[in-house]
């Protein structure tokens, strides 16, 4: 049996990279799965190829900032599904082509995507799963949330750091309801367009990792999917790093 068999999911940031991969993997294992980003056209074209596949998806445009535009997405899914099963907090940018480290409206942009947007998606997502009588949330942080580095605006650490830590207080507040959320941090993945570390940076990176290789997007779905399905019914609060050992040092 598939192991998201009948769930209904929101991925954020799911028109490209992580959140797409996250995304397709979901509809493969049975859920159904509301692609969500502020990139329409290449949202609509994850999940027309998502059911050109013979999976179940849609596209709902999605500013993971805006408090309204989360509300009309959550009520739009449990009008059209009936429930919400699972949320996964994908959305996220990562500050690494900012020129100035210090930079305040760096800061602010960063931590209102990266934290805020997750702390606005739960909100929503929680009174919809307690209609449900439980649910699954998973946020993703990175390593640049337990650990420091120097090369980058420390908002993205602070925005990063502020996820892992927001998830432990409703894991343990909605324990009771059936509600689990968890986090998922992803170390040295593949570069997307803009925002990308230098290849300096990278290959220093990749020197000092255990494994010494980057990790793959699909390595770090399998974590989320893990999480997601009733396999992990007995995990809340929890933090599962995919960094090939970077962390362990």
């Amino acid at each position: 049996m598939p192991r998201l068999d009948g769930k209904v999911a929101i991925v954020t940031g799911a028109a490209r990279g992580m959140g797409e991969v996250e995304a397709r993997l979901f509809a493969e294992e049975g859920a159904t799965v509301v692609v969500c980003d502020v990139s329409d056209v290449a949202g609509q074209r994850v999940a027309g190829d998502i059911v050109a596949h013979e999976g179940s998806a849609e596209y709902l445009h999605l500013n993971a900032t805006d408090e309204d535009n989360w509300s009309e997405v959550i009520g739009e899914m449990v009008r059209r599904h009936g429930k919400l099963d699972i949320l996964v907090n994908n959305a996220g940018i990562s500050g690494y082509d900012e020129e100035n480290n210090l930079g305040t409206s760096t800061w602010d942009r960063l931590l209102e995507i990266n934290a805020k947007g997750v702390f606005l998606g739960m909100k929503h997502a929680i009174g919809a799963m307690e209609q449900a009588d439980g649910g699954s949330i998973v946020n993703i942080s990175a390593i640049s949330g337990i650990v420091g580095q120097d090369f980058i605006h420390m908002g993205y650490n602070a925005s990063k750091g502020a996820a892992r830590l927001m998830t432990k207080s409703p894991a343990i507040r909605w324990a009771e309801g059936g509600i689990r959320v968890n986090s998922v941090h992803p170390g040295l993945m593949p570069p997307m367009a803009g925002g990308s570390a230098s290849s300096e940076t990278r290959d220093a990176m990749t020197a000092n990792i255990p494994m010494k290789r980057t990790g793959r997007r699909e390595e770090v779905a399998y974590a989320v999917l893990f999480l997601a399905s009733d396999e992990a019914s007995y995990i809340t609060g929890g933090e599962l790093v995919a960094d090939g050992g970077f962390t362990a040092q």
